[in-house]
């Protein structure tokens, strides 16, 4: 019995080494993005698309936003979610085709931007959504690559906005 506990206590330790291994030989740096059409003018995707203190209403997770500053730029935004909480600030607001926002806090394991399109389109918008993200931890750079991929957050985004929006499930091919 100790044997075989042994054993498994090595193969762990050999997992994780490789995990940390293979974690510390990927990038730092990211770009992923998807897209989106919706049945909504430019601005109307806007509009929800800014009114950040509705987040909890639509969006998987985030239970309670604070918003500071004026609606623009240099605005920050707090997002709660179970127990975390991920700021970010407003870089460009070109209303109504064009969001960037970064996260504001150097401290997390994590950071970058994400960058909303909104563009006009024959039945009424088009949306890409592009994340430029860096993932400082080794084992979440490998999670992020391996497991639950660098679009993850950027799908459930899109789907809960089209679910919000009231429109069918369309993504759009590359840019």
């Amino acid at each position: 019995m100790k044997r075989v506990l042994r054993y498994g206590l090595l193969l762990l330790l050999v997992i994780g080494i490789g995990v940390l291994a293979v974690g510390y030989s990927l990038p730092v740096a990211h770009e992923t993005w998807q897209s989106s059409s919706s049945r909504r003018a430019p601005a109307e995707v806007f509009a929800v698309v800014t009114d950040y203190t509705r987040y909890p209403e639509w969006r998987t997770g985030v239970t309670r936003v604070e918003v500071e500053g004026v609606h623009g730029i240099g605005q920050l935004i707090r997002e709660h979610s179970g127990g975390d909480v991920v700021p970010y600030r407003i870089e460009t607001f070109e209303p109504p085709s064009k969001i960037v926002t970064r996260i504001a806090d150097a401290d997390l394991p994590f950071g970058g931007t994400w960058t909303f399109e909104i563009t006009p389109s024959d039945a009424g918008s088009d949306i890409v959504l592009t994340e430029h993200g860096e993932i400082y931890n080794p084992v979440f750079r490998f999670m992020a690559r391996y497991v639950f991929g660098y679009e993850a957050t950027i799908e459930q985004y899109l789907e809960d906005l089209r679910k919000k929006l009231g429109d069918p499930d369309v993504r759009l091919p590359g840019r």
